[in-house]
Formats: structure tokens, C-alpha cells, sequence
């Protein structure tokens, strides 16, 4: 809807998206639990449900809220100058910390739940094509939605540290082994 000064928008906030997708999952948890299948039970349960909320707290703060944005004031400018290829020197260091932060989880889940995770250099390319998968979700909605999240080379290079560091974490914790899915590099 257009306002007095030009603006056409509306806002797609994280609830709505992400609290019907997690009831479709935990209702497929459920199901799958009631009938005993094998990995979907015990422990294995909780590992899954972790899972999919971890990646729901992930989309929550990297992707929402959408701003879809029209009209001749809304943002115009273009997509290249979204986008921050120099790596490192122009790194912020609370933002370069909470997004190493942000990926230990992932590292911690990755032997957890995949067999690839067989190292930390395979931990270190999955984290950064998740990173990456991230920073081009977050360009593409800048592109259609001209909602700003800037892309940043910064990012991948942290969310990947944060990645290494969880899967060193995981691996260096066997307590946690017990919790791995069938099939996963730590079962």
C-alpha cells in the first residue's frame, strides 16, 4: 500500500515462515517417533529437533525480516553495492565474533548428522558453502524484496572459523558421540 511520501512495502517477519515449517517438522518428529523408526527416537530424537531449531535460529537472524520495498523512494541501489569482497581489513570485530559464534553449533552438529564430516578441512568446506548458501539468500532477497542485509566476504571467513572450531569441539567430546544419527561420521 502506498503511503504520502511514495512507499509501498510490507514486512515478512521470521514467525511467519519459520512456526508453520518447524510444526510441519516436529509433526513429521512425532509421527516418525510414535512408530519407532530407527535414528527417530531417544536421543537421535533430540539431535533432529536440535537441528531444526538451530537452522531456524540461523534463518531468524541472518534473513529476516523481509522488508519488501516498491515506489520511487524505496531502496535503489544497486546489488554490487551490497556486496563486501574485500576480506579482513574492513572486518568489524563484534560482528566478525557473533558470526564465528554463530556457526560453532553447525560445526558441534555436522559429525553429528552427516557422514561428509570426516574431518576438520571437510568441516571447514561444508560451513563455508552454508555460509556461502547464507550470503547469497540474503543477496537474492536485497535483488527481489530490496531488503538490506549486506553480503560479506567477512562472514564466510568467520562462519567458516566457527564451523572448524565446533567440529574440534564435538570431536573433542565424547558424550556427545552417542547422540550422532546412524550413517553420521561420529555414529
Amino acid at each position: 500500500m502506498w503511503d504520502d511520501v511514495g512507499y509501498a512495502g510490507f514486512g515478512v517477519e521470521s514467525w511467519h515462515v519459520l512456526v508453520p515449517v518447524l510444526a510441519v517438522w516436529f509433526a513429521v518428529l512425532l509421527v516418525r517417533a510414535v512408530g519407532g523408526r530407527p535414528g527417530w527416537t531417544g536421543a537421535h530424537l533430540v539431535t533432529r529437533a536440535v537441528v531444526a531449531l538451530y537452522v531456524a535460529g540461523v534463518a531468524h537472524f541472518t534473513l529476516f525480516p523481509i522488508d519488501v520495498q516498491r515506489g520511487p523512494y524505496a531502496n535503489e541501489a544497486p546489488w554490487w553495492s551490497q556486496v563486501n569482497p574485500v576480506p579482513l581489513l574492513t572486518a568489524d570485530a563484534p560482528s566478525f565474533a557473533l558470526n564465528v559464534v554463530m556457526l560453532v553449533p553447525f560445526g558441534v552438529l555436522l559429525p553429528l548428522v552427516t557422514s561428509r564430516a570426516v574431518s576438520a578441512g571437510r568441516a571447514a568446506v561444508v560451513s563455508l558453502a552454508f555460509s556461502g548458501a547464507i550470503e547469497v539468500v540474503q543477496l537474492l532477497i536485497y535483488v527481489v524484496a530490496g531488503s538490506g542485509r549486506s553480503v560479506d566476504v567477512n562472514d564466510l571467513v568467520a562462519n567458516t572459523l566457527g564451523g572448524v572450531l565446533g567440529y574440534l569441539l564435538v570431536r573433542s567430546l565424547p558424550a556427545l558421540h552417542r547422540t550422532a544419527l546412524p550413517g553420521s561420521s561420529l555414529a
